[in-house]
């Protein structure tokens, strides 16, 4: 049985990579898929959750070229349980050059715990968005992210 769970592990709280997680979990609903969105502003409990998941999106910001260190932090001490799961991204950055940034953090999920990598992420920009909400265009990459994913199982 699928279950996906989607890490946002941005602390901001005018996150954007958090929009973009939330629309994901919104597709998982519309599709009647068991999804958890575990949002490390107010998600003490992380172990469990991510032991049930048989896939798991992470929803990151870009920061200096990598990912927050809230998300390496998920893997330093959670990595046990991501081993084996298939793993996606949303990625939230300033600009267009750091489209790679996300790469160190997804081998380290794939040579360190073993994660089958959906090789098509989400990398969204502030021009991703039309006065704070989601423009329909990473909607669309979104709902690609989410569709690759569920291929996998």
């Amino acid at each position: 049985m699928v279950h996906v769970t989607l890490v946002a592990t941005s602390l901001d709280s005018s996150s954007k990579s958090q929009h973009l997680a939330r629309h994901a979990a919104g597709l998982f609903a519309e599709r009647g898929i068991p999804h958890t969105l575990l949002d490390l502003r107010d998600s003490p409990e992380l172990a469990r959750p991510l032991e049930l998941a048989t896939h798991i999106i992470f929803a990151v910001p870009i920061y200096n070229f990598d990912v927050n260190a809230a998300a390496k932090q998920v893997i330093e001490d959670h990595g046990g349980a991501l081993e084996g799961k298939t793993v996606g991204f949303l990625c939230q950055a300033g600009g267009q050059r750091s489209y790679m940034s996300v790469m160190s953090f997804a081998n380290a999920l794939m040579l360190d715990f073993r994660c089958w990598i959906v090789p098509r992420f989400v990398y969204a920009t502030g021009n991703d968005f039309d006065e704070g909400q989601l423009g329909e265009t990473v909607r669309g990459r979104i709902e690609e992210l989410v569709e690759t994913l569920l291929k996998g199982n």
